[in-house]
């Protein structure tokens, strides 16, 4: 690996780190980021590393939300390991959340990668988004969610939310935690609840996902490429315990119209680029 290509990991890292978990579509940048910054690897291992670098994001989320989210606990009185119930039947609501995206992902996913994994099904997908998060926004203001706490998700809103989450399973532009937030406040859940949840989906989902990467194309890459992934993940990883928290803090005293408009405009400079380069 030469300093180019280590800069460049580094550099998808960052992007990963950031888009994860802000509602503009990690996927969505990556495939555009590709385009600009193409890495020195082959394109099975791009098919891949797409995937599995978002590891590293995710392993931030179960750092930051570690207490919340494991289920074994030390009884004060005996001094015994108990299973938590609230938190297992959290876990319960996730894996029920996560079944529609699975079915889609397990039957169709090599489907949507040749069709829609382009920059102009990205751009397309980050316009239509981003109009949407504006209506949503608009129509809600004023509006008191009926769900503020993690707990008071039912099993029917959790599946709900896991069905927003196809959508971005299919087009990679629309981002898993733009349609996982934007289908929850749609259903009177509130944004910060819905962000919350939306971290917590992202466990199962895409280790699932790259487990089935790794199995499908299995690890025999060069070891350049697979020193690129590793690169990305730890600075994934380190970028996203930053975006976490910054969007935590943020959903707390703003809504997402910002993003929106983000959307709108990235997706309007691809589009227009894509033409201008014919």
């Amino acid at each position: 690996m030469n300093f180019l290509d280590f800069i460049k990991a580094i550099v998808f890292g960052i992007v990963e780190g950031i888009t994860e978990w802000l509602p503009v579509s990690s996927t969505g940048h990556m495939i555009l980021l590709e385009k600009i910054m193409p890495l020195n690897v082959s394109e099975t291992f791009m098919e891949m590393f797409l995937v599995v670098v978002q590891l590293g994001a995710v392993l931030a989320v179960v750092v930051i939300y570690w207490n919340r989210l494991w289920p074994l606990k030390r009884s004060v009185k005996t001094g015994g390991i108990k299973l938590s119930r609230s938190k297992v039947l959290l876990w319960c609501k996730i894996v029920v959340a996560c079944f529609p995206a699975a079915i889609v992902g397990l039957t169709l996913d090599d489907f949507f990668e040749k069709h829609f994994y382009n920059y102009i099904s990205v751009a397309i997908a980050l316009i239509v988004v981003g109009i949407l998060f504006i209506i949503v926004e608009n129509r809600n203001q004023g509006h008191v969610p009926e769900v503020t706490k993690i707990s008071d998700i039912s099993w029917r809103t959790a599946l709900i939310i896991g069905g927003f989450q196809v959508i971005a399973a299919i087009f990679p532009g629309v981002s898993r935690s733009g349609a996982t937030i934007l289908g929850a406040i749609l259903i009177g859940v509130s944004r910060s609840c819905a962000a919350e949840f939306t971290f917590y989906l992202a466990i199962p989902v895409m280790f699932g996902a790259s487990l089935l990467k790794v199995i499908k194309l299995g690890l025999a890459f060069s070891f350049g490429e697979i020193l690129t992934l590793i690169i990305s993940m730890v600075v994934a990883f380190a970028v996203s315990m930053a975006a976490i928290k910054f969007l935590v803090g943020y959903v707390k005293k703003h809504n997402f119209t910002i993003f929106g408009f983000y959307r709108i405009i990235l997706g309007v400079i691809v589009l227009l680029a894509s033409f201008l380069l014919k």
